[in-house]
């Protein structure tokens, strides 16, 4: 049925072209037009005075534009025949530099292979020019006569005839022009009606999350597609005034071209150089006019794609580069150059629908640049598939706007919950077992140097948000840590006592789970961070009667027990803290479950009889500092 709707859905845009397209352009000017539409009814005129002005100065700015194009195009067909010997000229000195060489250097090669092949007749003198076979001194009869000019004289065109001829071109674009601004004028006048029946078509379960979603993207549709426009026009413009200044003819027509060829993702610009070029060799009988008008384009594209767009748009689009290209072929093969022009525009449609839809949420996935997977779900597919390096990476560019207690927190120790989950369903081998315990430890030591300090907040972007501004994708699909401290002030090592940084000053001891080791590890590697002696115990250290009274804690100020996944039954770990508590009497004993289900773990929270609990990595660095500071006055006496 997917399949069927797809197929369906290509075949009525390929048949219903002439019907579709003008109703798109249409959408595309109302949204365009839609802020000018309220500045005006903010002023001073109703809704359809507001409308029909913004329409009529469209209008007039499109036919001023066509007239001056016209007139641009005019006058260059009338000067293309001055520029023919120029042209000339260039084609046969590019072809003396290239190809005649290469000509010359095949027939000479030719020529040796001939004398090579045919020794004998090398030196030969040439025939006199007998036919072959004839006497001496025969002559070979010609026919002088020059043939006969023969003349076709079509029959003279009917006023029907001329009349299609001259006007067909012209109706047929004047009346696509009115058609759009027709249906441009209705939507205008009917869009609160229009978004209410969008509204319950895209479904009302949740009335109001589906009509501030369609707000907030005609708001973003609209001032994006405003920038866009602007900036092609702004960029059009600085083209059309450099190669004023450079000497090449018609600049207002190259100058439109390119506002238009800018539409047209990644290429576009460049192709519209290519006419202005042409047409600059042809002018110039030199190279230094198709130099500056080459570096033109170059620095101007490359100033607006990499410093202006940026600026105005954030960092991203919303459009995976790759949909954005498959969507130019395919706009453009129903289309044609109309669909490639628009095949920007109608793809940012498409995932901000699907952004806000559930139901079409597939066309965010599939053309979005947002992340396919969650930061946790990237972190335990890399270490299950063995790719530590996109895991290593993705930590970096991570830390870049978190601390590292955070990382852990949101991204690694829900990464190993994974790992715990899918390990009680026995469905990891012994050899995704192993990639996951050597890739946890490649990684530890990775971020071993890293400093566990927030970063500083980066500076605000200037210029209008593109319609996609906001937080990044990963910030808002991460697990939401609880409300704790993210990271422990760093401690004074002055304010410690030597024994809290002793190496057994804090034992971390792993849960029961296979993974929880490297969970007790980052807990250690944290505590190192803040000046606190620690050093990481395995769950047999304590599993067993023997294996805890063999435990040597005689420098124990503080025992963490660290869950990353299942605690176990609370009998279970009430004995190991039964044990524990009789081993190390003076020690603090904490537990600590990352992540978990408050919830369900509160009533094994009352049987297990620990000091204190925590619920994540960051609440156990900060529990653990707080009472190595209140001990170290105690302790001075």
């Amino acid at each position: 049925m997917t399949l069927i709707s797809t197929v369906t859905i290509i075949v009525v845009l390929s048949v219903a072209r002439d019907v579709l397209m003008p109703i798109t352009l249409a959408i595309l000017l109302s949204f365009v037009l839609a802020p000018l539409v309220h500045l005006l009814r903010r002023a001073w005129l109703g809704r359809v005075p507001a409308v029909l002005v913004a329409v009529l100065l469209a209008l007039s700015v499109i036919l001023g534009a066509g007239g001056l194009i016209g007139a641009q195009v005019a006058s260059l067909a009338g000067d293309i025949p001055l520029y023919a010997s120029t042209i000339r000229q260039k084609v046969e000195i590019v072809q003396g530099a290239t190809t005649g060489r290469l000509s010359a250097l095949v027939d000479r090669m030719a020529s040796q292979i001939d004398r090579g092949n045919h020794p004998a007749t090398a030196g030969r003198p040439a025939s006199n020019g007998r036919a072959s076979g004839s006497a001496p001194g025969a002559t070979v009869p010609i026919d002088a006569t020059p043939p006969m000019a023969v003349e076709v004289h079509p029959a003279p065109a009917s006023a029907s005839e001329l009349a299609q001829r001259v006007l067909a071109p012209i109706l047929q674009p004047l009346a696509t022009t009115g058609i759009v601004f027709v249906v441009a004028i209705f939507i205008l006048l009917r869009q609160a009606d229009l978004r209410d029946r969008l509204i319950r078509l895209l479904g009302t379960d949740d009335l109001h999350r589906t009509m501030m979603a369609m707000d907030e993207a005609g708001h973003r549709l609209s001032r994006y597609f405003v920038t866009l426009l602007a900036l092609n026009t702004a960029f059009g413009c600085i083209i059309g005034v450099g190669l004023s200044l450079i000497g090449v003819p018609n600049p207002v027509l190259w100058g439109f071209v390119t506002m238009l060829m800018r539409f047209v993702p990644y290429i576009g610009a460049w192709l519209s150089a290519f006419l202005p070029l042409a047409l600059a060799a042809a002018v110039d009988p030199g190279w230094s006019m198709v130099v500056w008008t080459a570096a033109l384009f170059v620095v101007g594209e490359g100033l607006m794609g990499q410093v202006v767009e940026p600026l105005a748009y954030g960092s991203s689009t919303g459009l995976s580069p790759l949909s954005v290209v498959i969507a130019a072929i395919f706009w453009g093969w129903l289309w044609g150059p109309v669909g490639l022009i628009l095949s920007m525009p109608l793809t940012l449609c498409l995932v901000i629908v699907g952004r806000h839809v559930d139901r079409l949420k597939f066309l965010d996935v599939l053309l979005g640049d947002e992340r396919a997977l969650t930061p946790v779900e990237s972190f335990y597919n890399g270490l299950l598939a063995g790719h530590l390096g996109e895991v290593q990476d993705d930590a970096e560019k991570l830390l870049k706007s978190c601390s590292l207690a955070t990382y852990y927190d949101t991204v690694a120790i829900p990464g190993l919950r994974l790992a715990n989950v899918d390990l009680e369903r026995n469905v990891l081998t012994d050899a995704q077992k192993l990639r996951i315990a050597g890739g946890m430890g490649e990684l530890l030591d990775a971020l071993s140097d890293h400093e566990d300090i927030d970063p500083l907040p980066a500076p605000k972007e200037v210029g209008p948000a593109g319609p996609f501004s906001g937080p990044p994708a990963w910030a808002t699909s991460v697990p939401e840590a609880p409300e704790h401290p993210k990271t422990a002030e760093p401690a004074d090592p002055e304010g410690l006592q030597p024994a809290w940084r002793e190496p057994s000053a804090v034992f971390c001891v792993a849960g029961r789970g296979p993974f929880d080791e490297f969970a007790s590890a980052m807990l250690a590697q944290l505590l190192g961070r803040q000046g606190l002696g620690a050093h990481v115990l395995p769950n047999t250290a304590v599993s067993t009667r023997a294996a805890v009274a063999a435990l040597d804690t005689a420098g124990a100020r503080l025992i963490c027990l660290a869950y990353a996944g299942a605690a176990g039954t609370s009998s279970q770990l009430r004995y190991t803290v039964r044990r524990l508590r009789a081993r190390a009497p003076t020690a603090i004993i904490l537990v600590g479950f990352w992540p978990t289900d408050l919830p369900a773990e509160e009533r094994m929270r009352n049987a297990v009889g620990a000091d204190l609990y925590t619920v994540s990595l960051s609440d156990t660095v900060a529990a653990c500092m707080a009472r190595a500071r209140d001990a170290a006055p105690a302790s001075h006496g």
